[in-house]
Order: C-alpha cells, then structure tokens, then sequence
C-alpha cells in the first residue's frame, strides 16, 4: 500500500476477515445469488385480510434460534397494542434466506416485511421489489426521527427510504489483549497503518504468532482503506478503484502471508468454525463491532476493540453500517407494515428484549432502554460511544445493484491469491472480470 509499508517502527484496531460465519455465507451465497438470477416482480403481494377487519402480515429474516426467540416475544408485544394486525414469521440462515427471497420475489409474493442489508438495497429496488416507505413517513405511520449517529440514511437510495435500521454497527479491529500487551503494544485513536503493520511484525518476532489473520480479503476494511485516500469500494453504479490500486493492496497482504506475520490461510480453514484469532492463531482480527461476542465465547484469552489505522492519523473511514427492516412492494398492507416497522425499531420494550442481537439498537429509545449486562456487549456500546466522540465517522458508501455478489468474489479470490492458487495479478483480473459483470446485471 502507498501508505502503509511495513517499517521498523517499534509500536504498537470488525467488516471482518469476516468473521467464519460471513466467509463461509459470503462464498455460498455468492454462487447462489449470482446464478439464480430475479425476474420481474409479477402477480399478488403478501399478507391476507379477515371479516372483521384483521390483517396478516408476512416478516422474514435470517438468524438463529436465539434471534427468533427474540423476535417472537417482540411481536407479542405487537400484536398485543395492535390486536388488528397478526404477524406470521419465518426465519432461516443467511444463505437459504435469500434463496428462498429470491424465488419469492420471482413469483410475485415476497414477505410483507423482511430483514435486509445495504448490499442488496439497489440489487431489489431495481426490480421493483422493494416499497418507497417514505409516504408512511409522510402519513405518520413510520417516524425516522431519533436515530443515533444518522444511521437512518441508510436505508436512503435516490430520495427513496428503502429501509429502516434495526441496529448499527462498524468496522473495528479486535486484539488478544494479553498477546499485545506482552509485545508491549498499545493500540490508541489515530495510529497508522506503519504502526500497525509495525506491531504484527513485532507480535509474530517477539510472540511467535502471527499478527492478524487476514485482513486483505475484507471487502469493507479495504472500502475504509480507499475512503481515507479518497476513493471508496463502490460508486453509486460501480467500482470506485482500479486494478493498481487492488494489485498493491494484495500484493502486500500476500507478502505478509509469506513472511508469517499474517495467519497461514490453511490454518484459517483448518480453525473454523472457530475464529483463528480465539484459536490463539493470529492476535488480531478485523470484523464488525457486534460481531465480537463471539471471541470471548470461543477462546481463553481476553480481547478488546481497537481503532481502525489511518493513513493519515485522523481519518479513519469508518460509517454506521445496519441491518434493517425493508417492505415488499405488493404488500397489501403498507399501512400496517410502517406500523410494524415503527414499533420493532422505536419500542422500547423491544429494546430490551432484542438487545445488541442485531447491532447496537439504532434508535434514542431503544438504545437507553437496553443496559447491557455483560463485558463484551458493555464494550461494543462503549467502542461505538468513543468512534462517534472521535468525530470519524461519514456516510456510508452507495451498494449499487450486483455488490452482494461483488463481495462474494473479492473474499473468495483473496482466499485463493493468499494460498498460492492465484497469482496476484491474475486474481486482480479475475475479480474485475467478475464484478464489472455483477455490477453489469
């Protein structure tokens, strides 16, 4: 990288490497989103009506069974102020979810409400898949005041509000705490990318273990990276970097690799489904901030949040990122879904029940509704309370329509480039090859 050659500084920060759970979805659902393909949206919406004036409204997501635990109690809670409005769920994980989204969608008859992410705003907007809430906005069934931090905007593509945030999140970088303190290094608002590559070097010569388990194939880390040099991953109809910018970012990663100061990607496969940084193979792991429950549960070290290193000292490119709620276009009812949408998102019943389950709660309401009991979740509350102090964070890089896809490729020919498989500058055509058609669709 142009800023961020290995130096010998001594010195010493989640998108993620992902966390195993997003490499393993990203790399099926790459395939599977990228070969199924969504015919126009044709035939009757969702939902059903009653004689006596109740409504059903279909609401889907991906997640576990914790989540719908959650959910289920949160829609009891619903129906019980809205007894004219059932609501009748559906859950399945990342993958099977948007498979089974899709051939709904193909059909006609997409879940009245459903769990979405900014990846897949523009992809389903540009099949008219998705409904324009900003009229329930207007009719005050749906408020989009009291989000924290701007989170809202989100969900804005051309003018149109095409979701709601459940939660927010950015990226951060997690460290085994005791690894980097016996190194001697400290991680502090601000640091550079010299200093961090400094410290990995410094971890792997001093700890005998690597530094970070693989930080080149995240495709939202290296959306920061591009930000704090004036470019970005995405432009709002395709890719806002060239083939010498992504040749030096993984020429790097790869040398690093070799030298053994970033995680042996084999050891990597070899340690899911754990992460390799709770499997005491690497001492840092980059990923998202509400991802990193995971690590104390997994390992036998303790791990805290870092910043993010800069280019610059300052800027570190980082944006509230979300999950949100999103509504079909053939709903019958769009009424009753901004009522649904507004309560999962504003209540501060539902604040409690949900947790951090899908990020930090995005709304005022919700968020000083919910006190988190536990170190970690008392963490993540604290590292987006000081990244927002820190004055950092922008507005979040426009997904065109194909950049779910996009992302599947980068993380799966990083993979391949890492171990060898690819040469550098054939994985760097490949993935413009891939995405440019993507982005093309």
């Amino acid at each position: 990288m142009r800023q961020a050659a290995v130096t010998s500084r001594g010195g010493p920060t989640v998108g993620n490497n992902g966390s195993v759970e997003r490499r393993t979805v990203l790399k099926a659902a790459g395939a599977s989103l990228a070969t199924l393909g969504l015919a126009a949206a044709t035939g009757c919406g969702g939902g059903s009506g009653s004689g006596d004036g109740t409504v059903t409204i279909r609401y889907a997501w991906w997640g576990a069974d914790e989540r719908a635990k959650r959910i289920n109690q949160s829609i009891a809670l619903f129906e019980k102020k809205y007894p004219k409005i059932k609501v009748k769920t559906d859950f399945q994980d990342y993958v099977a979810f948007w498979e089974k989204f899709q051939t709904q969608a193909a059909g006609g008859n997409p879940p009245d409400v459903f769990q979405n992410a900014v990846g897949f705003l523009r992809k389903y907007d540009k099949r008219s898949v998705l409904l324009d809430l900003k009229p329930q906005v207007e009719a005050g069934n749906l408020s989009l005041e009291n989000f924290r931090a701007g989170v809202e905007k989100v969900g804005e593509v051309d003018g149109k509000i095409l979701g709601v945030p459940v939660g927010s999140n950015t990226m951060s970088l997690v460290i085994d705490e005791k690894v980097f303190e016996k190194a001697g290094i400290k991680a502090e608002q601000g640091w550079t990318w010299d200093e961090y590559f400094a410290a990995l070097k410094k971890i792997h010569d001093s700890q005998k273990v690597a530094g970070d388990t693989g930080y080149f194939g995240i495709m939202y880390l290296y959306d920061l990276y591009l930000r704090q040099n004036g470019k970005a991953f995405f432009t709002a109809d395709g890719l806002g970097f060239d083939e010498a910018d992504l040749t030096e970012w993984w020429t790097d990663g790869y040398n690093r690799v070799k030298a053994g100061i970033i995680t042996d990607p084999k050891r990597v496969e070899q340690d899911k489904p754990k992460s390799s940084l709770s499997a005491a193979h690497g001492a840092s792991e980059f990923t998202w901030d509400n991802f990193t429950v995971r690590y104390t549960a997994e390992g036998d070290s303790t791990y805290g949040l870092a910043p993010i290193p800069t280019t610059d000292g300052k800027q570190t490119g980082q944006y509230l990122a979300s999950l949100m709620l999103s509504a079909s276009a053939r709903t019958q009812h769009p009424k009753e879904v901004a009522q649904f949408i507004n309560f999962m998102v504003h209540d501060p019943e539902v604040g409690k029940i949900m947790g951090y389950d899908r990020g930090i709660l995005a709304t005022t309401e919700q968020f000083e509704a919910f006190t988190p009991a536990d170190a970690p979740s008392k963490a993540i509350a604290q590292y987006e309370e000081d990244v927002a102090a820190a004055g950092v964070l922008g507005t979040i890089t426009p997904h065109p329509a194909g950049a779910d896809t996009a992302e599947a490729a980068f993380l799966r020919i990083a993979g391949d480039m890492s171990q060898g498989t690819t040469k550098v500058a054939d994985a760097v055509k490949q993935f413009f090859s891939e995405a440019k058609t993507a982005l093309a669709a």
